[in-house]
């Protein structure tokens, strides 16, 4: 009887075991390549963007792009109020919340914001929660077309010329007609991360940052069309 007990244990074992695997190959051949690409085009992928160059060998890049039928201008306030400290990330509410980050996504502009600065701080939750970490640092902004965002262990380094070992995350603006923008996230992961880190990105984190990122860019897309163009200086903007 222990003998069939143990067969038949090791016989599940196998089969979950060959399912699991099964899976994680067709994720990893199907599903994570068009994650990472979402919206792009070809061109788009295989284009340098902003941050890129502050990542050397990436072990995953991701590239997604969508359509925003506004100008550029008009895009570039919804960025600059990215962060906890600031408008929220426009994303799933309730699942920013889930882990502790105590976020209140606004879906208005913020009257009187100053322009993000190189060395600024974007919290991603509560300055007292996280050991203080839930952050990330402005490294680089192009005025009205991009911004790059670093991890605080790296910021020292960046702000000095040098590269950073834990990724960056950036805000592209391409404007690609009068009142048509595309809006670019570059994701550059850790050069070289360890396995247990590894392990997390592909089964847990990467699908996540998917899955908030899309949101973020879609509510950015629906806002900034229904802003329409910044008013013209003098004349009161509309709501």
């Amino acid at each position: 009887m222990n003998q069939t007990r143990r067969a038949s244990t090791i016989t599940a074992f196998a089969g979950a075991t060959a399912s699991l695997t099964g899976a994680a190959a067709l994720y990893w051949s199907l599903a994570r390549p068009r994650l990472l690409r979402w919206g792009a085009s070809d061109a788009e992928v295989a284009r340098a963007w902003p941050g890129d160059e502050l990542v050397e060998r990436p072990s995953a890049r991701g590239v997604r792009a969508v359509t925003i039928e506004a100008p550029a201008a008009a895009v570039w306030p919804w960025i600059m109020q990215v962060g906890r400290d600031r408008g929220g990330f426009y994303s799933y509410t309730w699942l920013e919340n889930l882990i502790g980050a105590d976020i209140h996504n606004v879906h208005a502009l913020i009257p009187g914001l100053a322009e993000r600065q190189v060395g600024d701080t974007v919290w991603m939750g509560p300055e007292n929660k996280f050991g203080g970490q839930a952050r990330m640092v402005v490294a680089k902004v192009i005025p009205g077309r991009a911004m790059v965002l670093v991890m605080p262990t790296d910021a020292d380094r960046v702000l000095n010329g040098g590269l950073a070992r834990h990724g960056a995350w950036s805000f592209a603006l391409d404007p690609v007609a009068e009142r048509r923008t595309r809006l670019v996230m570059l994701s550059a992961s850790a050069s070289q991360p360890s396995r247990r880190r590894r392990a997390a990105d592909l089964l847990f984190w990467e699908p996540a940052h998917f899955i908030m990122e899309r949101r973020m860019m879609l509510t950015i897309k629906r806002l900034a069309e229904a802003q329409g163009s910044p008013a013209s200086p003098g004349e009161p903007e509309s709501r």
